[in-house]
């Protein structure tokens, strides 16, 4: 290899990682919920807001309103399937299609928060909230 085209090389790598930095910098400062995983690979998070945010509204949206594109994410905004508690705790736990399941990642009382979020929120008015026991039972 010539000298200029190393030097061209080393150029272009230098400007590339202090891009990927850069942008790396800016998405975790434009991150209005930034959310962590334990050493055990679970969510730390209790809240089911913070939950939802964490796990769902990269799909489902923060609006709930769900997403189209190279994947179809339904609603859980004004929909009446999540009036079906333990229909949606299966989701929550086992995945669906192209959800992937969260039983491994969240406990139950933090499978109920988010659960109870989504039946509470986005236009939703569900009553009766899930326990941690309705959780268990479904596991």
């Amino acid at each position: 290899m010539d000298r200029p085209t190393l030097i061209l090389r080393v150029m272009l790598m230098a400007w590339l990682s202090g891009a990927a930095t850069v942008s790396a910098q800016t998405a975790a400062q434009d991150a209005p919920h930034a959310f962590t995983i334990s050493p055990g690979y679970r969510f730390t998070e209790k809240s089911g807001g913070a939950l939802y945010n964490a796990t769902c509204a990269g799909c489902h949206m923060p609006d709930g309103k769900g997403a189209q594109g190279a994947g179809h994410y339904p609603a859980l905004a004004d929909n009446p399937a999540v009036g079906a508690a333990p229909y949606v705790i299966i989701n929550v736990l086992r995945g669906r299609k192209a959800m992937p399941s969260f039983g491994d990642e969240m406990n139950d009382d933090q499978v109920a928060a988010v659960v109870n979020y989504t039946r509470t929120h986005f236009g939703n008015r569900f009553a009766g909230d899930v326990t941690p026991s309705q959780v268990k039972d479904l596991r």
